[in-house]
């Protein structure tokens, strides 16, 4: 059974980032992780970023592919910044 992506771009971005944990480049890549995003409390929404892994400096790293920027997608960066403390990485095709 295959897996299934939102677009060509992202499916795309997921074989490059495979080949880069091959080569040791990134570790501990998983594909759509959620986050909810949680203020006073209540749950507002939930994101659920492409993928997700770590750099050579363990730094975890948070990335959609993006073909355009929806007005919900920059609300949801903005909260996951605020909210959550966490810069989601852009990846788009070049």
């Amino acid at each position: 059974m295959g897996m299934k992506f939102d677009s060509r771009w992202e499916a795309e971005r997921y074989g490059q980032l495979c080949k880069l944990q091959e080569a040791g480049e990134i570790s501990g890549l998983d594909r759509q992780v959620r986050f909810n995003i949680v203020i006073n409390e209540q749950k507002i929404c939930a994101y659920i970023a492409d993928y997700t892994y770590y750099d050579t400096e363990n730094k975890f790293i948070v990335e959609d592919a993006k073909g355009v920027e929806t007005d919900i997608f920059r609300l949801k960066k903005k909260l996951m910044k605020a909210v959550n403390g966490i810069d989601i990485k852009i990846s788009k095709k070049k």
